[in-house]
């Protein structure tokens, strides 16, 4: 079996091949980041019209790295939610022309799913009961999944996404855009200790996260109390000083809210996905913290930004249980 999967949430133009196994026959992704970088954040405009531009190219590209036609293909298969909804509709209605052209079902994916999903491409066994942990530009999520299908949502932010608070502290601290690599990049040779920030955990038992307050107290450090430099002020502490504290922060949250779900929940087996999961500091960082009382499992490297090739392995699983999409598919904005 071999599934066209398509990935367009965002700002990465997305197409793969994924085969039983699962086996990614091909991955082709397009970053827009150049695109966005003047603007120091995605525009949702110029994202659904480059979407737009390499979409079909993308497609087909993968379809001859994979060395498949349409007549060798089981389903397609696209993430119709969430996302930006210009970005969102333009891979569901390729997906929906194209399922209809070629008559084979459709799969709709949630993107959050396919993110957890994206631990599996390293071929890796992963019984449930498991935390899974999403953490990524838009999302901070935790879920207890006790099989397929069989999904319950323990918490998630309440404001920023981490993802989204390493891009703030990068443009406060004027590092440049996307922040995740940068301010990694950054702290490499700073002190985590230099920078005291604050921890927000919420209630005792919560869940749930909150990270604006972080990005508020870096801004008051680098540009003083109540931020009345223009830039960075004369007692400032070094940006990389300021990454590495920042880091340690939201690690030692992270930390205690994934120990509190598994403690609750009585799970040992904690599966992570998304962008900010690339990050080698966080994977450290949490296995140093957890690693002796939880297995932890992070996907491969290439697999934690938007990437179709974990919308094509969610899929494979979808199809095995018959679980199809009509073509009056819709995309679904909201999370």
């Amino acid at each position: 079996m071999k599934i066209l999967a398509i990935e367009t949430t965002c700002d990465e133009t997305a197409a793969a091949v994924v085969a039983s196994g699962p086996e990614v026959l091909s991955d082709v992704v397009y970053s827009q980041v150049s695109e966005h970088q003047p603007y120091g954040g995605v525009v949702p405009e110029i994202a659904s019209r480059s979407h737009l531009e390499q979409l079909t190219c993308v497609i087909e590209d993968a379809l001859q790295k994979a060395s498949v036609t349409p007549e060798d293909l089981s389903a397609v298969a696209v993430a119709y939610r969430p996302g930006l909804i210009g970005a969102l509709l333009v891979g569901v209605t390729t997906a929906k022309a194209l399922a209809w052209s070629w008559n084979l079902p459709l799969i709709g994916v949630h993107h959050l799913e396919a993110h957890l999903e994206s631990a599996f491409l390293a071929g890796e066994e992963i019984p449930p009961p498991y935390l899974g942990v999403v953490i990524s530009g838009g999302h901070t999520d935790m879920h207890r999944v006790d099989g397929e299908g069989l999904t319950r949502w323990l918490g998630g932010t309440r404001d920023d996404a981490l993802g989204e608070a390493f891009d703030k502290v990068a443009a406060i601290l004027g590092l440049g855009y996307p922040g995740g690599p940068v301010v990694e990049k950054t702290a490499l040779t700073g002190d985590p200790k230099a920078v005291r920030l604050p921890r927000t955990l919420l209630s005792r038992d919560s869940l749930d996260f909150s990270f604006s307050g972080i990005k508020t107290a870096v801004l008051y450090k680098w540009r003083g109390i109540n931020a009345i430099h223009e830039h960075r002020a004369p007692d400032a502490p070094s940006p990389e000083d300021m990454c590495a504290g920042f880091q340690a922060a939201v690690f030692d949250v992270l930390a205690e809210k994934i120990r509190r779900a598994c403690a609750q929940e009585n799970i040992s087996t904690v599966v992570l996905g998304g962008g900010v999961t690339a990050n080698s500091a966080l994977r450290s960082g949490l296995t140093e913290r957890l690693g002796s009382r939880y297995r932890l499992v992070f996907p491969p490297p290439r697999f934690t930004t938007d990437n179709a090739a974990m919308i094509g392995a969610r899929a494979l699983r979808q199809f095995e249980r018959g679980d199809f999409s009509d073509l009056e598919l819709m995309a679904e904005a909201q999370p």
